[in-house]
């Protein structure tokens, strides 16, 4: 895995971001998941680079970005990066998102839709959201049990409070087990570049906020859980391709079909053999697709 420096800009709204800049051609923009950052699409940046203009930031609270104020909102997360586009000069770009990155490019769509050419999702978080419910005494999902704030649903104690413990401690070893249980479920990175993206992860420092975020998201005209739906994923205007793992364990397919039937000018790209990280389960089908949908 290709080793990048990072630059820094800030945004003009208090928050200072970090990046990856690579590459020439058409300006390309790559946004990250839960528990990630910019370098988690290091394996892929090579081969992208050749054809596009590549910028990876770190999102706010996430790798080296500041976290001066906290958001509430994907769509607060896609303002950040129009912000950041606009300080690298970007008039149009292509999107790519990966998981909860996913959810910022459709946010980004709807509110940008002369910026955004094209999104491509990989293994995105649906527009209707992804929801966290309260538990009962054996750690079960109590269904329509809702958390009232970012902090109380920082309480949760399976999905949450482990994760941000471990973030806090910077424990590489449960942090490191919890991506071989639910991420690389089929290949794994080398140990030199696993060190790395773990690292990375644990230098997110707002999770409560993120997790809050993905389960109020609700682009749709029909209620979730938690929002009543604001209906624009009718503003997502430009093409549109979704990747669907079929050992995806954090995103099944009826989240990404979701996705694919809401947004019209869409497409499916069903992977065999993969899980939540084509990134690293199916690296050259995933380059080979981004480039050629981007064509």
């Amino acid at each position: 895995m290709e080793i990048y420096d990072k630059k820094f800009v800030e945004l003009g709204n208090g928050e200072k971001y970090a990046f990856i800049e690579t590459g020439k051609g058409a300006p390309l923009l790559l946004i990250h998941g839960n528990m990630s950052s910019g370098v988690h699409f290091s394996p892929i940046l090579p081969a992208l680079a050749e054809k596009f203009h590549c910028f990876a930031p770190d999102l706010r609270g996430f790798g080296d970005s500041s976290y001066n104020k906290p958001f509430g909102s994907l769509k607060e997360l896609a303002g950040d990066v129009k912000l950041f586009a606009d300080r690298m000069g970007l008039k149009e770009a292509y999107v790519i998102g990966w998981s909860t990155g996913g959810g910022v490019a459709l946010e980004l769509a709807a509110a940008e839709p002369q910026f955004v050419k094209a999104v491509f999702s990989i293994e995105g978080a649906s527009h209707k959201g992804y929801p966290i419910f309260k538990k009962d005494e054996k750690g079960m999902p109590i269904v329509g049990s809702l958390y009232s704030s970012p902090d109380e649903m920082g309480e949760d104690p399976v999905q949450v409070k482990p994760v941000s413990l471990a973030f806090a401690a910077k424990n590489f070893q449960a942090t490191d087990a919890l991506w071989k249980a639910t991420i690389y479920v089929v290949n794994k990175p080398s140990q030199k570049d696993n060190e790395i993206l773990i690292n990375e992860t644990m230098k997110q420092v707002c999770l409560n906020e993120l997790d809050w975020s993905l389960a109020n998201i609700n682009m749709s005209d029909s209620p979730n859980f938690y929002q009543k739906g604001d209906d624009t994923i009718k503003n997502v205007v430009c093409p549109c391709a979704f990747t669907s793992g079929e050992l995806d364990m954090v995103v099944p397919r009826y989240m990404v079909m979701e996705n694919v039937n809401a947004v019209k000018n869409s497409k499916l790209l069903a992977y065999e053999k993969c899980g939540h990280s084509p990134l690293v389960d199916c690296p050259d089908r995933l380059i080979k697709d981004i480039t050629e949908f981007f064509a």
